[in-house]
Order: C-alpha cells, then structure tokens, then sequence
C-alpha cells in the first residue's frame, strides 16, 4: 500500500512510501486482537482489592451468649459477619489478573490492529520531525498542519527522542510512542496512526517476531 509523506507544514512532499503487507495488509482477526486488548487490560488490574474477614476486624473474641437455651440462634463473637461491623464472608482478596498470550498471538494482534488502520486510511505520514527544544505549542502546529488536532493520535518514533516526548506529554489526545514499544490496544485506541517516514522504513526492515 503506497502513501503520500507529508512535510510538517501538511503538505505533500512528493515522496511515497509503500507500507508493508505483512504489517499493514493482512486479513484482522477480531479474536486475536480480543484476546490481546484483554491482557493488556488485564495486566493494568491492580488487584489490591481487600476486606477483612473475621480474624482481622476489631472486636472482642467473648461468646455474646451460651449455645444453647437461649430461644434464639446460636452466634459466636461480635465479629461475626451477621453484625454489623463484622467480617465479610468470602470478600475479595489481594491477586494479579494478568495471564499469559503466546507471543504469535501477540503479534498477529498487533498486525491485525495496523492492518485495520490501513483499511480505513487512518494512517498518515509525515517526514521526521526534529526539535531543537521541547515546545508543545510547535508540535500542537505541526498536528494543526497535518489535520489531526481533533483526532486522537498515536506518533511513533524510530527512536527516542526527549524533545518530542516532552512536547506531546501534556496533550490529552497524543500518546507518543517508540515504534518497537507499541502494542495493540493503543494502535486501536487511536483514531489516527500517525508514523514517520523512518518508522515505515523500519518496519519494512524488521522481521515479523521482532516487533510486538
């Protein structure tokens, strides 16, 4: 798939550039790319959860009354969890909700995600960008320029650059990235791709189990 790269004024520079098939040009699989947003979802989940049960509320241990002959129920100590101030009866507990996906799926996600992104042209181009200084108000022209100041954007970088993380960390709808971090939920996440002319060079470059 040949798309157009951009200059960071929003217009054409005359070059193209041909997205990879075996990224960009393969048949989704919804269930893969489910199974990869869940983990890492699931993997967010601080599970740090918890109540107390009976053994850990505060409260005298002293029987309230005598087994039997009294008329009434037979109870234990004021921590019982029928009273109000008890123990909870089987509350959660402190555990991880992270689980493990081979890393085939994984990557079949991933590349199913980018593929989607190609399908509805939701993927722009645009030529390396370099600042000198970090400057939100420079990059937030740049998105102005290349019409994505209302969509929300993922940029992916050849490599790290600190200028352009700290010029994109306090805009809500950027999330900037080093192409070999991204994973499929937040290619998903973004209305646009937005990838620079090295990013597509270096994907055309990578082996398929390298990435994701």
């Amino acid at each position: 798939m040949q798309i157009e790269v951009l200059n960071i004024k929003g217009q054409t520079t005359g070059r193209s550039v041909e997205l990879p098939d075996d990224f960009f040009g393969i048949e989704p699989n919804d269930h893969l790319i489910y199974l990869s947003v869940k983990q890492y979802l699931a993997a967010r989940h601080q599970g740090t959860h918890k109540v107390k049960t009976r053994a850990e509320v505060h409260g005298a241990s002293r029987k309230l009354h005598k087994q039997k002959g009294t008329g009434g129920a037979r109870k234990g100590n004021i921590r019982n969890p029928l009273y109000k101030g008890g123990g909870t009866i089987f509350g959660p507990k402190p555990h991880g909700y992270s689980f493990k996906l081979n890393k085939q799926v994984k990557n079949l996600a991933f590349y199913s995600a980018l593929s989607y992104k190609a399908k509805s042209n939701s993927i722009v181009v645009v030529e390396d960008i370099n600042m000198d200084t970090p400057s939100t108000k420079e990059f937030v022209n740049i998105l102005n320029n290349l019409k994505l100041s209302a969509a929300k954007t993922l940029f992916l970088l050849p490599d790290f650059n600190d200028n352009v993380f700290l010029s994109t960390r306090n805009l809500q709808k950027v999330k900037t990235d080093v192409f070999y971090n991204s994973n499929t939920y937040d290619v998903l996440n973004a209305g646009t791709l937005l990838l620079t002319e090295n990013v597509v060079k270096q994907f055309a470059e990578t082996e398929l189990e390298e990435v994701a």
